[in-house]
């Protein structure tokens, strides 16, 4: 690669046996076709172990960290999976995905951030714009064609950056918990004592379940440095389809927040779809469907539209 060394809601359907709500914005044919027909027959028939395996790369740029993924080789649209915060690429959602893509056929990524599994990097010094940076380089360097982007959390914020910064390559969006601004809005929301506290100390402890320590220890330069990434301060200029998933019992990021994004794209084509007893990381057998499902009715729009 040269240069590297809705507005308002329309709709509002009940899926009473799979326990969410998707919520239609603007006139499009999206999730309520995919409930509607008989599609779900081809939900995913979960490969033996003995399909074939992803080996593991290694992407090498010039002057920054070399980045460590897995790539299946398929059909387009392929698919990117975007990690969580201080997440890799072998989470319960990579690996499903990356084993339904296997049985339609189509391609697949997943990879790790920088400072992060067998990527390159000093976690301690990583950013938000390093991850995007990171982001962009799979989409650039690895990637073939036209892209899914499947964004986790955190990789919920990214997908919508990459999108804006490669709308001719990035064609939909599926956020799971997306975490658009959130480090930066919950950090804002302290007192004001406790934030100068953090900007003194130059750390933010935050409890956290999914650290094995029971906290994360973030630094106040990563707070600062991702004040720069924010999106949800102006209308986000995204027109491919996109699919925000969220689960209403989300202790870390709100729901709300796929509706803030929803409220802030630009484009029409936008569902939001709520799981009523799913918490934040989204990885039960339920979400694991839903998830894969919304891949499926995105392939099939992007493969047979006109």
């Amino acid at each position: 690669m040269a240069g590297w060394g809705i507005t308002a809601f329309t709709a509002c359907l009940p899926c009473r046996s799979w326990g969410f709500t998707a919520v239609f914005c603007g006139p499009h044919r999206g999730l309520s076709t995919l409930f509607a027909r008989k599609k779900l027959e081809r939900a995913p028939q979960w490969p033996p172990a003995c399909r074939q395996k992803t080996s593991l790369s290694f992407l090498s740029r010039p002057n920054l960290p070399n980045l460590a993924y897995k790539k299946l080789k398929g059909k387009s649209p392929g698919v990117i999976f975007i990690p969580g915060f201080r997440s890799d690429m072998n989470g319960t959602k990579a690996l499903a995905i990356e084993e339904f893509c296997k049985s339609l056929g189509h391609a697949y990524i997943r990879f790790d951030y920088s400072g992060i599994g067998n990527s390159g990097g000093v976690l301690e010094e990583c950013t938000v714009g390093k991850w995007r940076k990171d982001v962009l380089s799979i989409i650039d360097n690895i990637a073939d064609g036209p892209q899914i982007l499947v964004g986790s959390s955190l990789g919920g914020w990214l997908m919508l950056h990459a999108a804006i910064a490669r709308p001719g390559k990035v064609v939909a969006l599926i956020g799971v918990a997306t975490a658009a601004d959130s480090i930066v809005t919950q950090f804002n929301q302290l007192p004001v004592e406790a934030k100068k506290e953090v900007e003194m100390k130059g750390e933010w402890v935050i409890p956290s379940k999914y650290s094995e320590e029971g906290v994360y220890h973030i630094q106040y330069s990563f707070i600062k440095e991702a004040g720069y990434h924010c999106l949800l301060h102006s209308p986000i200029p995204v027109n491919c389809p996109i699919r925000l998933l969220h689960g209403m019992k989300d202790d870390i990021v709100p729901w709300h927040t796929s509706m803030q994004v929803a409220d802030r794209v630009i484009g029409a084509d936008v569902d939001v779809i709520l799981r009523k007893d799913s918490d934040h990381r989204m990885k039960e057998k339920a979400d694991i469907q839903l998830i894969v499902y919304t891949i499926d009715d995105l392939i099939d729009k992007l493969t047979t539209s006109t």
